[in-house]
């Protein structure tokens, strides 16, 4: 008789990096994840609709909406936490942690890090609760790694700042309650001139059309932000926030999120091809059986779990204060590069059911093709690592 068959937490003993409260954050998340999303989600990204107001709701009552923020209703859990339960949520869609990470980690991040007291109170208590859902408006059409060039504008009119640009694959966008939107002033020479702005989406001059026609993140709310003289009353800047550094700053917890939500990906799609690999039967014998699928396997569960390793470590530095962005690019690079070759190295085990939507690998594979580039494309990253190992910047 065969030995039974280990999972990857046994390969690597990972519980064993984890407390008793960690591992009961990450269960009642994948609990979650697997009684609440996964019997919708293939339906969801075939039909490319989310219920994501219902679903923000659920998720801010299970404590997800800027877990690893203090106070005004945010659980204030630890970033490793925070990190796990994006791992579970990208286990099942990269779309559903998408709606997460934006919620906390870009919008109420922004605020609660960068805004006025006022700003806090009107806005976190609802977003923590997901009554009220945010959205982050950088990204613009014609900039995306280069975001100072970015031409949406701030011009003042007595007391009042008057917004005019558009922005591009911004994430909850046509059904947020509320936009940071981040624009150019003549406060500053430009790019410190950029400065964060707390956008209610009922304002006169704002739409947010959304997008269509996607082959990835289906399962997610994906729009343009229109801002076509927005009226602004003083008090709507983020009173802390001055330059790049605030709209950085909030991308550095977003991809801190994704580089545990890649390996979730990862491991969901792995083991999907072992469970797929020990009842498919092929010349008389389980596909599991082959030398060839097992090495596949066996060198795809080192990818997972060093990517595993990786993400945790990064979560304790984090949790100590010590985390720098280049460790963040390594994190983010390596964890979404991995992820998206076992994605479609999976898809090779299951043959052509592995196109198909009865099974998550296709999904996944086309989710991550967004991963790669969002919140800085893999060439952003390698010359952020190359600048922090060399001393020279190499982006022009």
């Amino acid at each position: 008789m065969p030995m039974p068959a280990q999972d990857l937490t046994q390969l690597f003993a990972l519980d064993s990096l984890l407390d008793a409260d960690e591992i009961a954050i990450r269960d009642t998340v994948r609990k979650f994840g697997q009684e609440r999303l996964r019997p919708h989600i293939g339906d969801w990204f075939e039909k490319g609709a989310l219920p994501a107001r219902e679903l923000a709701k659920e998720l801010g009552a299970l404590g997800a909406l800027g877990m690893h923020l203090e106070g005004y209703g945010c659980p204030g859990m630890s970033a490793t936490a925070y990190g796990l339960a994006c791992l579970e949520l990208e286990a099942v869609d990269s779309g559903i942690r998408s709606l997460v990470s934006v919620q906390g980690s870009l919008a109420m991040f922004s605020i609660h890090h960068w805004g006025s007291e006022e700003q806090k109170q009107e806005w976190l208590p609802r977003m923590a609760a997901g009554e009220a859902i945010g959205c982050f408006g950088l990204t613009e059409p014609d900039f995306g790694s280069n975001p100072a060039g970015m031409r949406t504008n701030a011009k003042r009119d007595g007391d009042d700042w008057v917004l005019n640009g558009t922005k591009m694959w911004i994430t909850n966008g046509s059904i947020a309650d509320v936009a940071v939107v981040w624009a150019q002033t003549d406060l500053e020479e430009s790019p410190r001139g950029i400065r964060g702005f707390v956008v209610p989406t009922d304002t006169p001059g704002f739409s947010a059309p959304e997008i269509t026609k996607k082959m990835s993140l289906r399962a997610s709310v994906t729009s343009e932000l229109v801002l076509d003289d927005v009226r602004l009353p003083a008090s709507a800047m983020l009173p802390e926030a001055a330059g790049l550094r605030g709209p950085l700053t909030s991308l550095g917890e977003a991809r801190f999120g994704i580089i545990f939500g890649a390996i979730g990906a990862a491991r969901d799609c792995l083991e999907t091809a072992v469970e797929y690999s020990q009842s498919r039967a092929v010349f008389d014998k389980p596909l599991a059986a082959y030398q060839i699928t097992q090495t596949k396997i066996a060198d795809m569960a080192l990818e997972v779990g060093k990517g595993h390793l990786l993400a945790y470590h990064l979560g304790r530095l984090k949790d100590r204060g010590e985390l720098r962005p280049e460790q963040v690019s390594t994190g983010k690079l390596n964890n979404v590069r991995e992820a998206i070759a076992i994605a479609r190295e999976c898809r090779t085990i299951l043959g052509a059911n592995g196109i198909t939507l009865e099974y998550p690998v296709i999904r996944h594979a086309n989710n991550l093709e967004s991963v790669l580039t969002y919140e800085g494309t893999s060439e952003v990253h390698q010359l952020t690592i190359g600048k922090a190992l060399t001393g020279e910047g190499a982006f022009r």
